[in-house]
């Protein structure tokens, strides 16, 4: 089985303070996707650059405290690669991918639009730029059979199911009509996997919790942290968790098992 984490860890020094290493070593995910790891290099201790047993690759952004992704491997990628082409996102750090024989791993990290209006068109500019980049993995996947596995916070609530207080939510960013649409684009014409969805139907079933109030005691939640892919590994999928025991951010990782290795 190869196993695949992604979580938001807002503060990649913040979350091993708060235990995520014991987590991955109890874990013991093959493959890490962090986003929001809010340093540059130099500012990681050598622990935090590469935890026993894995090694670790970063895009950083120009912005110091911001942004920035990352992807722990323990198996060793043949190749990196860094953004999507476009300086004005690829500043920000929003996106890193590992390549293996027949499958790449790539950490995301999708702009949010919920501090205004100029990050929301930001925010919009960038998805109308993703796509494309997306259509051109789905290209190769086709022409190919190589696989893509697309971690991390999206920063969008595909439906209803995907967060508690919907109703309240509909005129704000992150669940807006045309993010939601964009999304359904994602799956329904460019044919990636929401893998997630494919295990589980269920309700209440969230990966990021407001710091306001009691929502993640009372799970007042949205799920916007994906694991995407493409239809070949995706049918591969086998299990999934999303884990609440032990609280590393305001994010909760989320865990997919597929029947594959590398």
């Amino acid at each position: 089985m190869l196993r695949v984490t992604s979580i938001n860890v807002n503060g990649l020094r913040a979350a091993f303070r708060k235990g995520l290493s014991q987590w991955l070593e109890s874990e013991r995910p093959d493959v890490v996707c962090l986003q929001e790891v809010k340093a540059q290099q130099a500012d990681l201790a050598p622990e935090l650059l590469a935890p026993p047993g894995f090694a670790g690759h970063f895009h950083y952004a120009e912005k110091k405290g911001y942004s920035g992704v990352g992807i722990y491997a323990r198996q060793a990628p043949q190749t990196v690669s860094v953004g999507i082409g476009l300086e004005d996102f690829d500043r920000e750090g929003r996106l890193v991918s590992a390549s293996w024989p027949g499958l790449t791993v790539i950490s995301a990290y999708l702009p949010s639009g919920s501090s205004g209006e100029e990050r929301q068109a930001v925010k919009m500019r960038f998805l109308a730029a993703f796509e494309p980049w997306l259509q051109g993995l789905m290209q190769k996947h086709r022409e190919t059979g190589h696989d893509f596995i697309i971690c991390g916070d999206w920063n969008i609530a595909h439906k209803e199911i995907d967060l508690k207080n919907w109703r309240g939510n509909r005129k704000n960013s992150g669940f807006l009509p045309e993010e939601r649409q964009w999304l359904t684009n994602v799956f329904d014409d460019i044919g990636f996997v929401d893998v997630f969805r494919q295990l589980e139907t269920g309700e209440d079933h969230y990966t990021w919790w407001s710091n306001r109030g009691q929502a993640w005691a009372k799970n007042v939640g949205w799920r916007i942290d994906y694991q995407i892919a493409t239809p070949g590994i995706a049918a591969r999928a086998k299990q999934t968790d999303i884990y609440k025991a032990q609280r590393f951010s305001d994010h909760a990782p989320l865990t997919i098992d597929y029947d594959v290795s590398l």
